[in-house]
C-alpha cells in the first residue's frame, strides 16, 4: 500500500518527517526475528542478552527486538561495570543472567516479541511493510490469533510543529476522530479490555474542545497529566511532553519507560498480521485523518462545536464562524 502524504510533509528543519513503528506478535522468538530483520534491511546483529537483540547500522538506523517482558532481561544493576573486580559480584551477575534467560525461554510464545523500528521517512513506509509480509510468511501471529493476544502496532509520527497551538489542534482533531478510527480498526476485544489503549474521558474532551481553552505549554501538560495520569492512552502524549518540557517535575514524565521524543505516540491499531494488505502504511493513512482535520481550522471549529452541543448540556450553540475566529490562526 502506498503511504499518503500528510498536510505537512516536512518538519520545521525542512526534512521529511519520519515515523517510528512498534509491532508486537507471537510465533517467532527474538533471535529468529532479528535474523529476519537483518536479511531484509542489512546491518549487524548485536545480542545484548539472550532475548534482547539489536540490528544496527541499517539504512534507517537501529532496530530493537526483544521479548516484551522485563523479567526476561538482565537488570542494569547487575551490569559488569558495577564492580568488575568482585568475584562474588560476577557470580551474582552470572546467576541473575542465567535465571532471566531461563524465564525468557519459558515465556517465549506466551508474551509477545516486539520490534521497535528506527524512525522511517513517511514516504518509505511501504518499504518497511516488507517486514510485515515476511513476518506473516514466517508464521507470526497477530492480535486476532488468540483471545489471549492483546498485541498492537504503535506509530510515532514526528510532530509537524512543536508550537503549543499546533499540538492543541492535533489533540483536538484526535479527540474528534477517535471514534471513527476505532470503527475503522475494529479494535480487538482483548485490547479493549486491557488498559494499553484506553480512550480519553469525555470530561477531558469537553475541556480541550472548549473554544475558550487556550493554554500555554505548561498548562497544556498539567491539564493532560491531571486527566490522564497514565501511559495507557490511545494517543499517548507523554513522550512529546517529556521532550518539550524536560524540567517538568511530574514523576510520570521522568519514568524510564517514557522515552522523550518529538512525536505523537499513537497506540490504537491492532497487529493484524493475518490480513495480507495490512501494514504500517495502512495505519499511517488512517492516522492522516487526524492531521488533515488539524490542518483545517474551519472544519475543526465546526466539528468541535457539534461535539460540545451534543455532550455539554446547556452549552450555547455559537455560530461556527465565531468559533473559527477563536480557533483560527
Amino acid at each position: 500500500m502506498t503511504p499518503q502524504p500528510p498536510p505537512t510533509p516536512r518538519n520545521a528543519d525542512g526534512r521529511t518527517r519520519r515515523v517510528g513503528v512498534e509491532i508486537e506478535f507471537a510465533g517467532i522468538p527474538p533471535q529468529d526475528t532479528a535474523e529476519l530483520v537483518q536479511s531484509l534491511f542489512g546491518g549487524e546483529l548485536d545480542a545484548i542478552s539472550a532475548h534482547r537483540l539489536k540490528v544496527i547500522n541499517t539504512r534507517w538506523g537501529d532496530f530493537g527486538i526483544e521479548l516484551d517482558t522485563q523479567y526476561a532481561h538482565p537488570e542494569q544493576r547487575f551490569a559488569p561495570e558495577s564492580d568488575p573486580d568482585s568475584e562474588w559480584q560476577r557470580m551474582r551477575q552470572d546467576f541473575h543472567n542465567r535465571t532471566r534467560e531461563l524465564i525468557g525461554d519459558v515465556v517465549t510464545g506466551l508474551v509477545p516479541t516486539e520490534i521497535v523500528c528506527p524512525p522511517v521517512p513517511w514516504d518509505e513506509l511501504d518499504q518497511l511493510d516488507a517486514l510485515f509480509d515476511a513476518l506473516r510468511q514466517r508464521g507470526a501471529k497477530g492480535t486476532d490469533a488468540s483471545l489471549l493476544y492483546g498485541f498492537g502496532l504503535h506509530l510515532n509520527p514526528e510532530a509537524a510543529s512543536l508550537e503549543t497551538r499546533d499540538i492543541l489542534d492535533c489533540l483536538r482533531a484526535y479527540l474528534l476522530t477517535a471514534r471513527w478510527l476505532r470503527e475503522q480498526i475494529h479494535v480487538d476485544i482483548t485490547r479493549e479490555v486491557l488498559p494499553h489503549a484506553n480512550p480519553f474521558t469525555r470530561a477531558y474532551a469537553l475541556k480541550v474542545l472548549d473554544p475558550d481553552y487556550a493554554p500555554d505549554l505548561r498548562t497544556l501538560i498539567d491539564d493532560y497529566l491531571e486527566h490522564n495520569p497514565t501511559r495507557n492512552r490511545e494517543l499517548d502524549l507523554l513522550p512529546l511532553f517529556a521532550y518539550l518540557d524536560p524540567e517538568h517535575p511530574h514523576e510520570l514524565l521522568g519514568d524510564h519507560l517514557v522515552k522523550p521524543r518529538p512525536t505523537y505516540h499513537y497506540r490504537l491499531p491492532n497487529a493484524q498480521l493475518a490480513q495480507p494488505e495490512w501494514g504500517a502504511s495502512l495505519e499511517w493513512n488512517r492516522w492522516l485523518e487526524v492531521e488533515v482535520l488539524a490542518a483545517a481550522p474551519d472544519t475543526l471549529a465546526e466539528r468541535g462545536a457539534q461535539y460540545l452541543a451534543r455532550h455539554r448540556p446547556g452549552w450555547p450553540r455559537r455560530c461556527w464562524n465565531t468559533l473559527r475566529h477563536k480557533l483560527g490562526r
